[in-house]
């Protein structure tokens, strides 16, 4: 599975940005897509994930209400809408999948497949 990350750019306190993880390769296997992201100097963290086979989206309490994520299967592609972006958000994202949904989704060792992240930067 290959997935490559775009979407990024720089934005005002308030602003919007959509991130898009486009999957090829083994697509049709894979059951999680996850987001992270990774501020300077800190770790790579949760931000949200997409479980396809139920259709089910789950969220980190900091974007909850401001981010979406959502999917367009014809183009094997799944998108982060985010609204109402804050200095804190600024960090380098990144999209992960796994072939099979894992109980403890939030936790960034358990995935194989990585895009190569895409740099949000929130200007206050």
């Amino acid at each position: 599975v290959q997935l490559q990350a775009s979407g990024g750019g720089l934005v005002q306190v308030g602003g919007s940005l959509r991130l898009s993880c486009a999957a090829s390769g083994r697509t049709f296997s894979t059951d999680a897509i996850v987001w992270f992201r990774q501020a300077p100097g800190k770790e790579r963290e949760f931000v949200g994930a997409l479980r396809r086979s139920m259709g089910r989206t789950y969220y980190a309490d900091s974007v909850k209400g401001r981010f979406t994520i959502s999917r367009d299967n014809a183009k094997n592609t799944v998108y982060l809408q985010m609204n109402s972006l804050k200095p804190e958000d600024t960090a380098v994202y990144y999209c992960a999948a796994q072939i099979n949904w894992i109980v403890d989704y939030r936790n960034v060792r358990h995935y194989e497949y990585w895009g190569q992240g895409t740099q949000v930067t929130v200007s206050s």
